[in-house]
């Protein structure tokens, strides 16, 4: 596996965009496009909320039911979440006007959206985006960075990742791009991303592979306890490579997993360090579990945990949190036979071990947990089963942020 510079338009045959079209923001761009020039296989995952925003009704319709997808259109600043049947409606009219405009058909057309839920889309201005869109693509790695700069909301940096590797003596490419800072917690964890290849693969393995790999990977993301009304994840696969079709239980298969995960991974620890207000990548792995379910959850409820997470803000050692943490996730374990470890760059310190405090220094682990990334490590010593997530500290910034949200 290679890993490449680029996103949405690394692979074979795809083109992107991204405009002003004045949604909600002032002098930003707020629109975006992914285009494959051929058919593609689909498939996706969507949030877990009972309420669903408009254009996640339209995404699982068309993966399920449409015989290939072709493009999709992003837009930011308003969520068509909360909208009724005006809101589908607006899901219709803009896969209407991408059609039109790129001579495809509706069934092809891909929406999704993100911002303030309730607040009813300006269609004129999205169906002008979408005729700019599709004037505007192009396959070039800044037509792809202005994609993905286009989706974001309160993210403080545009969010890509893309490989390569060899299938069958061809180069096949895998890329992708994603938004997400706030309102992020699993299942999906909340955000849009956005995959893109030029495999040669059925949509059922595609399905297989996607819904494998997102339980530990952006399944494995929180920022602040809120799982979203708007969670899509899409892969749209064109086939240009030309590769032998990949198939499941190969070498080959293996191999486009890897990629899949490698992408997914970075995309969702991307979003886990821009949450909201923070300033610092907090992870938590959990080793020596009994079993690989038990891991996610531990993970899960140390990394979701506000207390948790201020403590990483404040550089306080306060272990008792991180221990407290795991004893209500649900996981039953033995506290008296188990260990406790903070890690960074600043180095690697025992801060907690069979029952009660290690013997550790203060200052060291106050440096240590002072870092831009710290990770918590808890070694159950139960089994040999694994798990990783990922959040941020929680800050005043958060809050701010938050509470001046639709102003």
């Amino acid at each position: 596996m290679k890993i490449i510079t680029g996103g949405v338009t690394a692979a074979k045959g795809f083109e992107a965009a991204g405009v002003e079209a004045g949604i909600k923001y002032k002098d930003r761009k707020d629109m975006a496009m992914i285009y494959s020039r051929t058919p593609c296989v689909l498939a996706g995952t969507f949030t877990s909320n009972v309420v669903k925003a408009a254009p996640v009704l339209w995404d699982k319709k068309v993966v399920e039911e449409s015989p290939f997808g072709q493009a999709v259109i992003v837009n930011a600043g308003i969520a068509n979440a909360g909208t009724g049947r005006e809101g589908y409606s607006y899901c219709e009219r803009t896969a209407a006007a991408a059609a039109a405009e790129l001579g495809i058909p509706e069934s092809a057309v891909l929406v999704a959206s993100t911002g303030v839920i309730g607040m009813q889309l300006p269609i004129d201005r999205i169906e002008a985006g979408v005729r700019e869109l599709a004037r505007a693509r192009k396959d070039t790695l800044e037509a792809g960075t202005l994609a993905a700069q286009a989706i974001m909301t309160t993210d403080t940096c545009s969010k890509q990742a893309a490989v390569q590797i060899q299938v069958g003596g061809a180069s096949v490419t895998l890329g992708g791009m994603c938004k997400g800072s706030g309102m992020i917690h699993p299942n999906m964890c909340t955000m849009l991303g956005f995959l893109t290849t030029d495999a040669v693969i059925s949509k059922e393995l595609l399905t297989k592979a996607l819904r494998e790999d997102v339980a530990d990977t952006f399944n494995m993301v929180s920022v602040d306890g809120d799982t979203s009304t708007n969670d899509t994840l899409l892969i749209l696969a064109n086939g240009m490579a030309e590769n032998p079709e990949i198939l499941e239980g190969t070498a080959e298969y293996a191999a486009f997993k890897e990629a899949l995960h490698y992408v997914n991974e970075t995309l969702a620890k991307m979003m886990a360090g821009d949450g909201e207000g923070a300033t610092a990548l907090f992870e938590v792995k959990v080793i020596g579990a009994a079993a690989k379910q038990d891991a996610r959850l531990l993970c899960k409820s140390v990394v979701g945990s506000s207390l948790c997470k201020a403590a990483i803000y404040g550089h306080d050692a306060n272990w008792g949190r991180f221990l407290c943490a795991l004893g209500y996730s649900g996981v039953s374990f033995d506290p008296e036979n188990m260990e406790l470890y903070f890690e960074s760059r600043a180095g690697k310190l025992l801060i907690y071990k069979d029952g009660a405090s290690a013997d550790y220094s203060e200052e060291e682990a106050a440096e240590i947990i002072s870092q831009p990334e710290v990770t918590v490590i808890a070694d159950m010593k139960m089994g040999t089963h694994s798990a990783t997530a990922w959040g941020c500290d929680l800050t005043y910034d958060y809050v701010k942020i938050n509470a001046d949200y639709r102003s």
